[in-house]
């Protein structure tokens, strides 16, 4: 039977998130083995990630013109090939060629937003768009989910060279599967243009990255609230693996099934929130409710991290739910309310200010936790930071509607 336009474009948008976010989330997994194949700190994980952000940011800013020259699948496809390479890198043990290798995983995993979200605006059902996307955004913790599952029984059985060969493998596949769907969802890409790789260079795009978020009025808040949760996310990501291993005595497969379990319930709680999103006739009054809840589940984690499994799980759940499922509400919203012609280049944009906060937050935790000597800290001020901001765009939001 063959599945209608918007079934094919799910399909194809889903398989690639899921893969794209199992291969980013093995390498925060596999932190303490990889720091200590470098020489490092376990808290130098963090700066892993910053560098992936870094990625991430570049093409936000600057990919736009590759995108529209090749189409939202082919540059679906293009990342997936620079993921792989980037793992390979990563696999060396050399920290200098490692950080490369971030970056390129990074460049790799920063087509699914723009390419995702020009595909599914173009294809979703207008009554069931919100929850499109947040299906497709369900596929980032899914990925991660099923990294968490499967990463440490794939070192145990290959060894740690062999569990990066085949994560590759995987990634190159699912490169290989997506083809048949070029035809028809790569019909309508932008005009050729030659000159993308220079633009790819370019500073500026970055520019041009930051005016489009003035095309309406709710972007600059939707986007600064989508900073904050990207900085949380990327902290929430990077290091709690490493913390559960280092400071409470877990085993890497206990740390795995715990970030499991975290993404699990955020993949489930992104497809309740896409659906609540649509009969709430829009998503920014529940990202404020969102980010509030997520700062004191956060901090309810810190006081049961020493605790009972039997406590430590569903806090890891509540974790998830609220500080990692409010993405595909963001993407559809920031989607929604754009103009047609720049939905693309306005989510980049907003996304690239996210992974700004994603670079920063990493980097300003490691320090906290390098001066302090602990991971609770910097997890207390990231929950904190999400939770004023919250609160303060709630304010905002019923302030506007008195005016």
């Amino acid at each position: 039977m063959k599945l209608p336009l918007w079934g094919s474009a799910l399909s194809a948008t889903l398989l690639v998130q899921v893969v794209s976010s199992f291969a980013g989330a093995a390498i925060p997994l596999l932190g303490p083995l990889l720091t200590l194949r470098w020489g490092l700190a376990p808290e130098s994980i963090g700066y892993v990630s910053a560098v992936v952000s870094t990625g991430i940011c570049w093409f936000l800013a600057c990919g736009n013109p590759m995108l529209d020259h090749h189409g939202p699948v082919r540059a679906l496809q293009i990342g997936l090939a620079f993921v792989a390479a980037g793992l390979l890198l990563l696999s060396q043990p050399f920290g200098l060629i490692g950080l490369a290798g971030a970056l390129l995983v990074g460049l790799g995993l920063a087509p699914n937003t723009p390419a995702g979200s020009q595909i599914l605006m173009r294809t979703a059902p207008v009554d069931h768009r919100t929850l499109v996307f947040s299906i497709k955004q369900a596929g980032v913790p899914l990925g991660g989910a099923i990294a968490g599952f499967a990463v440490a029984p794939m070192v145990l059985g290959f060894g740690f060279t062999g569990a990066i060969w085949a994560v590759v493998a995987i990634v190159l596949v699912s490169a290989l599967a997506v083809q048949p769907f070029r035809g028809s969802l790569d019909a309508e890409k932008g005009t050729q243009n030659r000159a993308w790789a220079r633009m790819f260079l370019s500073p500026s795009s970055l520019a041009r990255s930051a005016r489009v978020l003035s095309s309406h009025s709710s972007l600059p808040m939707l986007t600064a609230l989508g900073v904050s949760f990207s900085i949380t996310q990327a902290c929430i990501t990077a290091f709690t693996a490493t913390y559960m291993v280092t400071q409470h005595g877990k085993t890497l497969a206990e740390a795995g099934h715990l970030v499991a379990a975290l993404l699990v319930a955020s993949t489930i709680a992104r497809i309740f929130f896409g659906w609540l999103a649509d009969r709430m006739g829009g998503g920014l009054r529940l990202l404020c409710l969102l980010a509030l809840a997520a700062g004191s589940t956060i901090a309810l984690l810190i006081g049961t991290a020493s605790t009972s499994p039997w406590l430590i799980y569903p806090c890891m759940a509540l974790v998830g739910a609220t500080s990692m499922g409010w993405n595909g509400v963001h993407m559809a919203e920031l989607a929604r309310v754009s103009p047609p012609a720049l939905i693309g280049d306005v989510t980049s944009g907003a996304s690239l200010f996210g992974f700004v906060g994603s670079i920063c937050g990493p980097l300003v935790f490691a320090v906290i936790a390098n001066r302090t000597g602990s991971f609770n800290w910097p997890f207390l001020l990231v929950a904190g930071q999400l939770a004023v901001f919250g609160a303060f765009a709630l304010w905002y939001l019923r302030r506007s509607a008195q005016v």
